[in-house]
């Protein structure tokens, strides 16, 4: 979890800028959606829901999206 969060950090920096706010967001959403899917594949059954996915995102939370640099 801390180089996904590293990795999201760097994202948001580069692309954190105004009237880009939508775009990050729906990355940060993708990017809940691929770890949860990847996380669920490490058992024979599926051993993650997403109740336990939030309860490990309350844990180790994700960085959150937001503007960096103001253009205008």
């Amino acid at each position: 979890m801390p180089i996904v969060a590293a990795k999201l950090r760097g994202h948001y920096a580069y692309y954190g800028v105004t009237d880009n706010s939508q775009a990050i967001e729906r990355f940060a959403f993708e990017v809940r959606k691929l770890l949860f899917k990847w996380l669920d594949r490490r058992g024979k059954r599926g051993s993650m829901n997403w109740e336990k996915f939030n309860h490990m995102l309350k844990l180790f939370p994700l960085p959150v999206p937001k503007t960096k640099v103001n253009l205008f």
